[in-house]
């Protein structure tokens, strides 16, 4: 993992086979934008007029979109939808369809999923 990243927010998506570790980096004043999944770089503008705006990729089949918005000043607010949906509003609707429970052991989350009905 290169040490130097701008990371200014990430989200762990659980999907059928596991749960996916979405990095975003934001360059404030290039409005570079770099996502990483599961600590793979999957999308790279270096340079962008536009400081907000939404970036979309896809994890496997779920469709996502990163927003970013202006809160005041030079603060940004970066969040996540899947497939449609908040990140919070798809992980329980998750819960719903599969049997699903997150656990932690020796301190590393774990997910155990007894598969979609």
């Amino acid at each position: 993992k290169m040490a130097n990243k701008d990371i200014v927010a990430y989200w762990d998506v659980p999907l059928a086979d596991k749960v996916h570790r979405v990095e975003f980096e934001h360059g404030t004043t290039s409005g570079k934008r770099v996502i990483y999944v599961d600590g793979r770089e999957i999308y790279r503008k270096d340079w962008m007029f536009k400081l907000v705006g939404k970036e979309h990729f896809n994890i496997k089949d779920a469709k996502c979109v990163i927003s970013i918005e202006a809160v005041s000043g030079f603060a940004y607010e970066y969040t996540l939808e899947i497939n449609g949906k908040s990140l919070k509003k798809f992980v329980e609707n998750q819960v719903k369809v599969q049997s699903a429970w997150l656990l932690y052991s020796k301190g590393e989350k774990v997910r155990i999923c007894l598969g979609e009905h």
